[in-house]
């Protein structure tokens, strides 16, 4: 949803407005009810122009908290701008009847990717306001969720989740002491962002180099998409 602007913030698009309107009116002579709203449209456009180059911020009340979400933020759009090159580089390469398995494997992976963005706007508003805390019960439940999800997961995905598990142990602790676990919860976020980067540029290399032809090669590919689709799962844990 589109937040309203209002043009008086940005003395340039007024001015850029004004112009407009005397030159119209007085130089070439334009009735003024032709020319008014003509002049607001152009304030209106060059207040959101002016806008979109505004860097982004974030108000938590906590200059850390806004600097490491904001930088989490940016790491997850690279992250998005990978996994779109990736998918169309595998929708190029991956078009024999055998490759189809990974084809979808590839994708499906670089859809989770492609959520992350979303998945942190949605965190992100859930921060502001005293209640915003992440509470013990909250921070429990989020580490018997991946307690849970370790039963049936081994080797890399296996490791990742007590890596995840510890963090949140970490952040139960924190909040027992009154302390605020969200800075360790984003955190999380970039340690499962960088993980995701580094798996993807795996299945990226080794997408352009390894034999589409081999049975044992595919299957090491699809490894890597599912290793990257359950980074996603743990992350969807975080925000749950």
């Amino acid at each position: 949803m589109l937040k309203l602007i209002n043009p008086l913030h940005y003395p340039l698009a007024v001015l850029a407005g004004g112009i407009v309107l005397v030159l119209g009116v007085k130089i070439v002579q334009l009735p003024s009810w032709l020319m008014l709203p003509v002049a607001g449209a152009i304030t209106t456009g060059g207040a959101i122009v002016l806008k979109s180059k505004e860097p982004e911020t974030i108000d938590l009340g906590n200059p850390v908290l806004e600097q490491e979400l904001l930088a989490v933020k940016k790491q997850a759009q690279m992250l998005v701008t990978r996994a779109e090159s990736l998918r169309a580089e595998a929708d190029k390469m991956l078009t024999s009847s055998t490759q189809m398995e990974l084809l979808t494997a590839v994708q499906y992976a670089c859809d989770r990717t492609l959520e992350l963005p979303g998945k942190i706007n949605q965190f992100t508003r859930c921060l502001h306001g005293e209640d915003a805390l992440l509470s013990v019960s909250e921070l429990q439940q989020q580490l018997r969720d991946v307690e849970a999800k370790k039963i049936n997961s081994s080797g890399v995905a296996l490791q990742q989740l007590n890596q995840l598990g510890e963090s949140l142990q970490r952040n139960i602790n924190l909040a027992r002491q009154g302390m605020d676990a969200r800075q360790a919860q984003i955190t999380s976020f970039s340690t499962i962002i960088t993980d995701s980067a580094g798996v993807l540029q795996e299945l990226q290399n080794k997408l352009r180099t390894s034999n589409l032809n081999d049975s044992e090669e595919l299957q090491e590919l699809r490894n890597l998409s599912e290793e990257i689709s359950s980074l996603q799962d743990n992350f969807n844990i975080l925000i749950s």
